[in-house]
């Protein structure tokens, strides 16, 4: 049977073992080391999280109980622009069929109500008690009870997971030979080099890191924990801050906090007081991280790839992180065959570089801000943007994103509703011409979508006398 192995036992790792065991008839053994701590950055998925527990079976009330999730609807922004501004992730292009998706997407930006979007008391309670699934496709997580759960789930299908520590590689024209671990020496038809930063398989096959650093200025930050509140928002909050901004995530009994800045004009002791200053109380760093936001040019050499921080590392905003990791996974199933050439490696490889370009390109966005009240705000305006967002942004001055402007590949994280819906927030597109081009559409066309809007806001108006607590809602749940 051909085998697969995972070197590194983080979530990339491990949700890469369980899509290849899931959709593939192979062995799959994951070797981990405990000496190697898991990064845990952030705790928040995107939509791509439900797709892989889909993919895997993972039922959601287990998820709930085992990892300490809290559900997301989205992110919102505080301190960025003048006014707050809310990314969900509700996908309103299936209203649109046989519009002109521009205008429409505009109208239903405009006309959705807006205590959805921007209304943190509202959202405090906008978590719907249906039994068996969740109301959004995002969740938070506690990172260490969701690693410690995937390991138990893998067991139980049939993956084999080894404590040991890799101490050399072999490579041979094929690509990796073998691995040498303190315990044993391990052969394998197909390596996956999960082991973060290290990358200490890819790299020995020539892996070429591609630096962002010169788009993404933000390459610091401090993680820590703060206590449990009655309450949880069911969001993650990204606030901006003097040199960078600030994430708080609610996972069951704790908060988990982060601020990621740029060391040319704070280090970390100074990101503490500046936290500490806004939070009212001392702060503990749990983590201190350096990183450089950027991505391998080639994740696929030979008979290896590269997922999770081995592949690439953009910054925790919009989470990117774990959905990259899936649908890559999701990515190579399409093109791996047993006995593949340079052709499934090139086209993979291409692909992956759109993946990484339009994760690039979204994060890119959040950052054209008018806010210049520090030396950092200042600098941001002088930073290039990528050609490929600076060649759409010139159509998205006029209208605002549509399918086909995301037609690279169907695995790309952000399309034109996640683009839209920021757009929206920054204020960027002409709004005046966009309405303009809706009041021209057909009455017809018109009346149809307005009556789409309508019976989501009556839909959302009478669920909400339904609607009870995040925090009653869980507990509900924890108590089946």
């Amino acid at each position: 049977m051909y085998k697969f192995t995972i070197v590194g036992g983080g979530t990339a790792g491990l949700v890469s073992a369980i899509i290849l065991k899931q959709r593939l008839n192979c062995d799959v053994t994951v070797i981990k080391s405990d000496k190697i701590g898991i990064i845990g950055v952030g705790e928040g998925s995107t939509e791509h999280w439900d797709d892989f527990m889909a993919v895997a079976g993972i039922n959601f009330n287990e998820l709930i109980k085992e990892a300490d999730c809290t559900v997301k609807l989205g992110v919102y922004f505080e301190g960025w622009t003048k006014e707050p501004y809310f990314h969900n992730v509700t996908d309103f292009s299936k209203i649109q069929t046989g519009q002109q998706q521009s205008a429409v997407s505009f109208m239903y930006l405009q006309n959705k109500p807006q205590v959805e979007l921007t209304d943190k008391h509202a959202l405090e309670n906008l978590v719907e008690n249906i039994e068996g699934r969740s109301p959004t496709r995002q969740y938070h997580f506690n990172t260490f009870k969701l690693n410690e759960y995937l390991v138990k789930f893998a067991r139980q299908k049939d993956i084999e997971i080894i404590e040991d520590e890799i101490v050399d590689v072999s490579i041979n024209d094929k690509g990796i030979e073998k691995i040498q671990g303190h315990k044993s020496v391990y052969y394998s038809d197909f390596w996956i080099d999960s082991t973060g930063f290290n990358k200490i398989l890819i790299n020995k096959l020539g892996a070429e890191w591609q630096s962002y650093e010169k788009y993404l200025k933000l390459n610091h930050a401090i993680a820590f924990q703060t206590e449990d509140t009655d309450e949880y928002t069911p969001y993650t909050l990204a606030k901006a801050m003097k040199y960078g901004w600030l994430w708080r995530i609610p996972v069951q009994g704790r908060w988990g906090n982060g601020y990621i800045f740029d060391d040319k004009y704070i280090n970390s002791e100074e990101a503490k007081k500046e936290v500490e200053s806004l939070y009212g109380h001392d702060i503990q760093i749990g983590k201190d991280i350096k990183f450089s936001p950027g991505a391998l040019k080639n994740p696929w050499i030979k008979n290896c790839m590269a997922v999770g921080l081995s592949a690439n590392f953009v910054e925790p905003l919009e989470a990117t992180s774990i959905g990259t990791s899936i649908n890559q996974l999701f990515l190579f199933l399409h093109n791996w065959i047993p006995n593949f050439n340079t052709d499934e490696i090139n086209d993979f490889n291409n692909k992956m570089d759109s993946i990484m370009n339009n994760v690039r390109d979204f994060v890119c966005l959040h950052y054209l801000v008018d806010r210049n009240d520090t030396d950092f705000w200042k600098d941001i305006k002088k930073t290039p943007i990528p050609d490929t967002l600076k060649t759409n942004l010139k159509k998205w001055s006029r209208r605002l994103p549509i399918a086909e402007d995301f037609s690279e590949t169907n695995f790309i994280l952000f399309k034109e509703h996640n683009f839209a819906s920021v757009l929206y927030g920054l204020k960027y597109y002409d709004r005046d011409q966009v309405k303009s081009e809706y009041n021209k559409l057909n009455k017809h066309l018109r009346i149809q979508n307005e009556e789409s809007v309508k019976n989501y806001i009556f839909l959302y108006n009478l669920k909400k006398k339904s609607f009870i607590s995040h925090k009653k809602w869980l507990t509900d749940i924890l108590d089946q």
